[in-house]
């Protein structure tokens, strides 16, 4: 929600820095939260098709299906109130949301905070499954051993500044990396 005071920020060959953020997102432009952010009093068919509002609005049943193929879970649990999910089934919801927008590049903001271990594999192997299927990703995350498994590039960031960046494969063999992030 803050605008950019110098610089630019490109978006498919557009700047988008003056823009609205329902224009950003009819661009394919989605970003799933840190903290879920779904809406506890809906349902989760109701949190998934406002998800479609913007984009993907005419293919919103077969965009929701696709959801409940990823995740079962929901499909079970659709009539049920986001508000009444587990941690793990809001941040699947959260997820399932972005989705049904369609999105060209799909925003993950801490996908894994406050998850528990074995979801976090789940949601890890989602995150390849997105991937494998042409979504555009950017994973915004904190733990950094699993993120590099899946990224192709990285870009570390101390207090606001990029300390490395690369190719994963080079940026998790750092000795710096090693030694900040890891306790090598």
């Amino acid at each position: 929600m803050l605008r950019a005071t110098r610089g630019s920020i490109r978006f498919a060959g557009c700047a988008i820095e003056r823009e609205k953020p329902a224009a950003i997102v009819a661009r394919g432009l989605i970003h799933v939260p840190e903290g879920r952010c779904v809406f506890s009093n809906l349902t989760v068919k109701q949190n998934l098709d406002l998800g479609g509002y913007r984009r993907g609005r005419n293919r919103r049943d077969e965009n929701r299906e696709r959801v409940f193929t990823i995740f079962p879970r929901l499909a079970e649990r659709q009539a049920q109130h986001a508000g009444t999910l587990s941690g793990g089934e809001q941040q699947m919801l959260a997820i399932g949301r972005g989705l049904m927008a369609e999105p060209k590049l799909l925003i993950l903001d801490e996908a894994s905070l406050g998850v528990s271990p074995l979801l976090v594999e789940q949601l890890f192997a989602l995150i390849r499954r997105i991937h494998a299927e042409g979504i555009a990703l950017l994973l915004v995350e904190q733990n950094v051993v699993q993120s590099l498994e899946v990224a192709r590039r990285a870009y570390i960031l101390e207090n606001g500044v990029f300390v490395l960046h690369g190719y994963s494969a080079d940026v998790r063999d750092d000795p710096n990396l090693k030694r900040a992030y890891l306790g090598l």
